[in-house]
């Protein structure tokens, strides 16, 4: 049986949850991974209202629609970054406050600890998830971490492993407390391994895993966009971390298509401009290669959804989301249960 697939609703969280989830079916998908902004998931709401987390799930079940992951990356992202303005664009009100760049790593902090309540009490009120009585398995919220030292990523002026440790140290202070909660709402924690991150290749993120001691709530959202034109190996990355992938984003993207006046760090030109080394590009229109990834999946014995992150700043989303929900369905293929010369034996 061939994985679900979904879309992941962040870029689209200009269109209220009610009209955007018909045109979501209309283009094919089974389910939806849904935004924390927006009004597609309100953590707020769902832990003040008794029957918000039943609401959505009408929604969902009235579009014959699913869902298999909530995504926090906004808050965050807030946890461990170096706080400027940029980040009062992406924060809720309320954990944006006064803007005092402590406080607001705090309030996001507890906002993200809020979150697996909230996560947990949405997936228990799925209509069909009571599971006969059992205990109901992981919920999972994907997400950011944000990082202290994102900024000493060329390590000039000199710095010192000591330096780079002390940001993961940090890391781990501020994350180790929400994965307890994470831990005691039977929630695991997705960190979408991407620049900006405490991990942001296969070598930090086995850096990050260890700065919290190998915490069962901690592992990642696979997406291979985010390493490909880094250089890094995105199929090693899920042999690597096959029993920590919680969920995956399919994404593509381009590189090497510039004039040379822009490298991999982007020159400080938007997405789409030409003269750019990559860009994001809509599924099967970049480099990744996409048929080596379902088969490492199949190896590691990854079986939750295929999300659909669809960005493509030349294509319209639409028509491109649409056609990469025909694109995933025709890739993904289920793992052989018997060797492929089992029937040669005499035995």
């Amino acid at each position: 049986m061939s994985r679900p697939v979904t879309l992941f609703t962040g870029q689209w969280a200009d269109l209220p949850l009610a009209k955007l989830l018909p045109l979501v079916k209309k283009m094919g998908y089974d389910g939806v991974e849904l935004a924390c902004w927006g009004d597609h998931f309100d953590v707020a709401r769902a832990l003040a209202e008794k029957d918000y987390c039943a609401k959505q799930w009408a929604l969902l079940k009235k579009n014959g629609l699913t869902c298999h992951a909530l995504s926090a990356h906004l808050v965050g992202q807030a946890v461990c970054d170096l706080i400027d303005e940029r980040h009062q664009a992406i924060l809720p009100a309320a954990v944006w406050g006064d803007g005092r760049p402590e406080g607001v790593r705090q309030r996001a902090a507890e906002r993200m600890k809020a979150t697996a309540v909230a996560a947990r009490r949405f997936f228990d009120a799925k209509p069909s998830g009571k599971n006969g009585g059992r205990p109901p398995g992981p919920a999972v919220v994907n997400g950011f971490t944000g990082s202290s030292i994102w900024h000493a990523l060329y390590a000039f002026p000199p710095t010192s492993q000591e330096f780079l440790n002390r940001g993961y140290a940090d890391f781990a202070k501020r994350w180790l407390p929400i994965l307890d909660v994470f831990e005691q709402n039977n929630v695991n924690f997705a960190l979408e391994v991407h620049p900006t991150e405490i991990a942001f290749d296969i070598a930090s993120a086995r850096r990050a895993l260890a700065a919290v001691k190998n915490h069962p709530r901690f592992g990642f959202n696979y997406d291979p966009s985010h390493l490909g034109y880094q250089g890094v190996d995105y199929v090693q990355f899920i042999r690597a971390f096959g029993a920590r992938l919680f969920h995956a984003h399919l994404k593509d993207v381009w590189w090497g298509h510039g004039d040379g006046t822009v490298g991999v760090f982007g020159g400080h030109v938007d997405f789409t401009d030409a003269r750019r080394f990559w860009d994001f590009r809509s599924l099967g229109h970049g480099d990744i290669k996409f048929e080596e990834i379902i088969v490492a999946l199949n190896d590691v014995g990854y079986r939750g959804p295929l999300s659909v992150e669809w960005e493509d700043g030349r294509m319209d989303r639409i028509h491109g989301a649409t056609e990469a929900c025909a694109f995933v369905r025709h890739l993904d293929f289920p793992a052989n249960q018997a060797a492929f010369d089992a029937a040669f034996s005499q035995k």
